[in-house]
């Protein structure tokens, strides 16, 4: 989709938050300085111009893991300040560099990257221990054995009261372990962590877009699965707008006429948690189409999503169905309503990670100054 879309100066940096991370956790945000659907702003510049703006975005939005043991849920409020450095160019290109940052007040746990998993090692230490620990009792077990009948039965005695000890100790340890449930509906208030944004784009035209981003997260403190350090994100995105775009129901078009707003997509992220842990990578190509209802904007975007988990899940490659439905309407000259939904589906399933959908929801508001 062209820049036409967005051409009027009440759509001015649109999208600052229209897009997470997926669910997946991802933090990806699509370019505010006029769409994520092919180059332009607000206004094209001419070739040789400069514009600067600020603007304030508020965002709530919640992630729902429903394909994960318990369904855990995390919810935030984002509060962004940021500026677009906008230069034109010819052909009606142009060049901008985008970057924000503000607080975010967490409840449950913070957003992560797409396909995160809960590794649970305990039950591998609690295996190991069993075993040297029966092992060593057999011994002197067979030792008891052979000096004396009665402390053979003394010894039993000790080892049913060891084993009692034991599974005493396991189903505390379970209890545990179904209470935490890796945060699963624990969406107390927790913190407020930090989060950042950094996007260069480059639009030769105004059908095509280049951009690479930055998006940092500093979580505060160590709580629950969260570790106290910076999350880093970092991803590429080509966007080809195959119509002009100019596509407005209210203003007479037919259902034919959404040919001018269909656009093709390819992203690619890579996460860190902030132990340094890869977390993994996901590849997106993505076919969408957008069009305005007088001056509600709709885009819709759905295509596979190539995953690649990092080595400390224990998953394999995989491919995902991943999609995003926008809807954005502007309020006053400088100001504009936005919400968005990002369904993602996994046909896979293994350790910590389950077949089913995970969702992303999100609704808030922009201003421009």
């Amino acid at each position: 989709m062209s820049h036409r879309l967005f051409n009027r100066p009440k759509f001015l940096l649109l999208a600052l938050l229209l897009a997470p991370t997926t669910l997946d956790a991802t933090f990806c945000r699509p370019s505010f300085a006029g769409g994520n659907h092919g180059g332009g702003g607000a206004e094209a510049l001419e070739a040789g111009e400069f514009r600067t703006s600020p603007v304030l975005t508020i965002e709530g939005h919640g992630g729902f893991e429903t394909n994960l043991d318990g369904s855990p849920e995390h919810y935030a409020i984002d509060g962004l300040f940021g500026v677009v450095m906008e230069w034109g160019l010819g052909n009606n290109g142009s060049f901008a560099i985008e970057a924000a940052i503000g607080p975010a007040l967490v409840w449950g746990e913070a957003e992560h990257f797409y396909g995160k998993v809960h590794v649970d090692e305990h039950d591998e230490e609690t295996d190991s221990h069993s075993d040297d620990d029966h092992a060593e009792h057999d011994d002197d077990h067979d030792d008891h054995g052979e000096e004396h009948d009665d402390d053979h039965a003394e010894h039993d005695d000790d080892h049913d009261d060891h084993g009692e000890e034991h599974d005493d100790d396991h189903a505390e340890h379970d209890d545990d372990d179904e209470h935490a449930g890796h945060g699963s509906h624990d969406t107390d208030y927790k913190r407020s962590d930090v989060r950042g944004f950094l996007q260069a784009r480059y639009a030769p035209n105004d059908r095509l877009s280049l951009s690479v981003s930055w998006n940092p997260y500093y979580v505060t403190k160590d709580q629950g699965e969260d570790i106290k350090g910076l999350k880093n994100e970092l991803g590429a995105k080509l966007v080809w707008a195959l119509g002009d775009g100019d596509v407005n129901f209210a203003l007479g078009d037919r259902l034919e006429d959404l040919i001018d707003g269909v656009y093709l997509s390819i992203e690619h992220r890579q996460g860190w948690e902030s132990d340094g842990t890869w977390m993994g990578n996901y590849t997106d190509p993505r076919l969408g189409v957008g069009f305005n209802v007088d001056l509600l904007n709709i885009s819709l975007n759905a295509g596979p999503r190539f995953y690649v988990p990092g080595i400390y899940s224990g998953l394999e490659q995989r491919t995902d169905f991943a999609g995003e439905l926008e809807v954005a309407y502007p309020v006053g000259n400088n100001t504009v309503l936005f919400a968005h939904w990002q369904p993602t589906y996994s046909s896979e399933g293994g350790s910590g990670w389950g077949e089913g959908w995970q969702h992303h929801i999100g609704t808030g508001v922009t201003f421009s100054f």
